[in-house]
């Protein structure tokens, strides 16, 4: 579950992290009270789950509360990866000296919390990671024991080479271990972390993701969700009981289990496709998961051929077959279909799609490299 910035830097500055002043804003009026409280000039950050907001035009600075109101009037309704602005944070405008990048995530090969930072902040740290990784550090933390205060200063120091500001950014770093695991999250980040010209180190902007699976025992985290927020696509998926997300590329996918789910977007990667969603509809035998399935990705304008990919263990194959026709003459289906079942009743799960016109294959390359051509043929 992805939080909005503004309800993230709540959560940084609980534990007591500096995080400068923001209020925010649900309409031109109220961008424009807050920039009159705030006084001088301010930033106006549009508030949506997702990346690359500033060359969006969702990060604007205006100079005072009535250009405050004009930037927000701008900003409310605009979309940004089609996820429309409902609100906006209105903050005020820093003197910068420097950035850096601090963040921790999970990593699932040690299975353990992992601190990075680089002096490189201010912009996406995946494109520092693609062009100079030799500017990212990091520290595995041993979840026992969390963030040590030696290997925070040792941090602190990659970013800054004087006592008084690595011993800041070390304090905030150990500030921000303690969000990371006291809400379950499965990545948090400060980008930037920046200096003012006087040495003082401050959270001028944060990110945080919580893992599903920790919000059933933090429902005060829980409740912090914003459904507008998200892809409708990926909110029906969830009321659903779905694995949903939606992608860029034109190949949907319909796989049961994550496992398989990945390696079929790889496959499709590998005959020069691009999938359009990671779909699970997990090891359960329900028809109507493969109802739901098939409507949320016809859904998407971007899809130009669909691929079921189901291994029957625990999924019987027949009911995915029984899924797939139901779904078929509820949805008027104006896109070719490539389906692939083996496994648990997979000749009769044959025997319902051929009495329904369908055709199944049974080897996942040429099913996967079909669903590419077709895609490809119908762009």
């Amino acid at each position: 579950m992805n939080l909005h910035e503004y309800q993230a830097r709540a959560l940084l500055k609980d534990a007591g992290i500096p995080v400068p002043a923001a209020e925010v804003a649900e309409s031109p009026e109220d961008a424009e009270a807050i920039a009159r409280r705030l006084g001088g000039a301010v930033v106006v950050k549009a508030q949506v789950h997702a990346g690359g907001r500033g060359k969006a035009g969702g990060v604007k600075l205006a100079k005072g509360p009535a250009e405050a109101r004009t930037t927000a009037q701008g900003i409310l309704g605009m979309r940004i990866k089609g996820l429309v602005v409902q609100k906006v944070l209105v903050a005020p405008a820093a003197e910068i000296a420097s950035e850096s990048y601090v963040g921790i995530i999970v990593d699932r090969g040690t299975q353990s919390p992992v601190v990075m930072v680089s002096p490189a902040g201010g912009i996406d740290i995946e494109e520092v990671a693609a062009k100079t990784p030799e500017k990212i550090f990091r520290a595995r933390v041993d979840a026992r024991h969390g963030l040590l205060p030696h290997q925070a200063l040792g941090l602190g120091f990659r970013l800054y080479p004087d006592l008084a500001r690595a011993r800041q950014a070390a304090a905030i770093m150990r500030q921000l271990y303690q969000v990371f695991g006291g809400v379950g999250a499965s990545l948090v980040e400060i980008n930037p972390l920046i200096t003012t010209p006087d040495g003082t180190v401050v959270a001028l902007d944060a990110k945080l993701v919580v893992d599903d699976n920790e919000l059933d025992r933090r429902p005060d985290i829980a409740a912090l969700r914003d459904a507008e927020a998200e892809l409708p696509a990926e909110v029906r998926a969830r009321a659903a009981g779905l694995s949903y997300i939606q992608l860029d590329g034109n190949v949907g996918c319909c796989v049961n289990g994550a496992g398989l789910a990945m390696a079929t977007m790889d496959l499709v990667k590998y005959y020069g496709g691009q999938p359009a969603n990671f779909l699970d509809i997990g090891g359960s035998s329900n028809p109507q998961k493969v109802v739901d399935a098939l409507s949320i990705i016809t859904a998407d304008p971007n899809v130009r051929s669909i691929l079921f990919n189901i291994f029957g263990g625990i999924t019987r194959c027949d009911d995915v077959a029984n899924g797939i026709v139901a779904a078929t003459r509820q949805i008027t289906l104006d896109r070719p279909l490539v389906i692939r079942l083996t496994g648990t009743n997979e000749a009769l799960a044959v025997d319902i799609l051929k009495g329904a016109g369908f055709s199944a294959l049974t080897d996942m390359d040429q099913a996967v490299e079909q669903a590419v051509r077709l895609a490809r043929e119908a762009a």
